[in-house]
């Protein structure tokens, strides 16, 4: 597979959904030819939609010690953070953006992408916080405890963004023992299915265009 080919560069943002799971390293693959499309004026910037079938990705930070027990398939990966799981009932959002056109601020790039989840979280009725020292979106417990609903790691290759961020709409939470997700041993992951909200990914989808356009515009 590969969405490489796309017509010539607009301004407009590409948007593709993926209905069955797209293999983890099939993925990276294809957004790797997209940035390089993108950086060549070839292609525009798009937004991938997708879920991956169940495993781990550690990122340029992850410490060894933190896979507990590989549960699943483990992929290094070239993206920034440290472990995380993907699987089924979790939206993967990959952003591929030409951010030499968009000022060029990997930190105001990364506060987009909070942003853009806070809101689409807020439409779900649930209120998703950034933390200070912790890459992520966290929900409060209403007990003094937090979760993490969703998580982001980002590359860039001369100056084209690709990798994303994840929102755990209904995932299997029990894969997240396999390892510490981030390096965060003091706190723990939810979804919206945990917070007793179900969703059609649809709805989520939706939700992201609608929100993407209103901080990314």
């Amino acid at each position: 597979m590969s969405i490489a080919s796309a017509p010539p560069r607009t301004e407009a943002i590409e948007w593709r959904t993926d209905a069955a799971a797209v293999p983890y390293d099939e993925a990276v693959l294809a957004m790797e030819a997209r940035v390089r499309a993108i950086r060549a004026g070839a292609a525009p910037e798009l937004v991938w939609l997708l879920e991956h079938p169940a495993l781990y990705t550690a990122g340029t930070s992850a410490r060894d010690s933190d896979l507990v027990t590989p549960l699943l398939p483990v992929h290094r990966t070239g993206r920034g953070g440290q472990w995380t799981y993907h699987g089924p009932g979790q939206r993967i959002a990959y952003v591929m953006l030409d951010l030499n056109r968009r000022g060029g601020d990997l930190r105001v790039y990364v506060h987009h992408l909070e942003e853009w989840l806070i809101r689409t979280l807020g439409g779900f009725g649930v209120a998703g916080e950034r933390r200070t020292g912790r890459v992520g979106i966290w929900v409060a417990d209403g007990a003094g405890g937090e979760n993490k609903i969703a998580a982001i790691g980002v590359r860039v290759r001369r100056g084209v963004s690709y990798h994303g961020v994840s929102l755990n709409v209904a995932p299997d939470l029990a894969h997240y023992r396999g390892i510490v997700p981030c390096g965060v041993r003091e706190h723990g992951v939810i979804s919206l299915a945990a917070l007793g909200l179900r969703p059609a990914m649809a709805e989520v989808d939706a939700a992201l265009r609608a929100n993407f356009a209103a901080v990314f515009s």
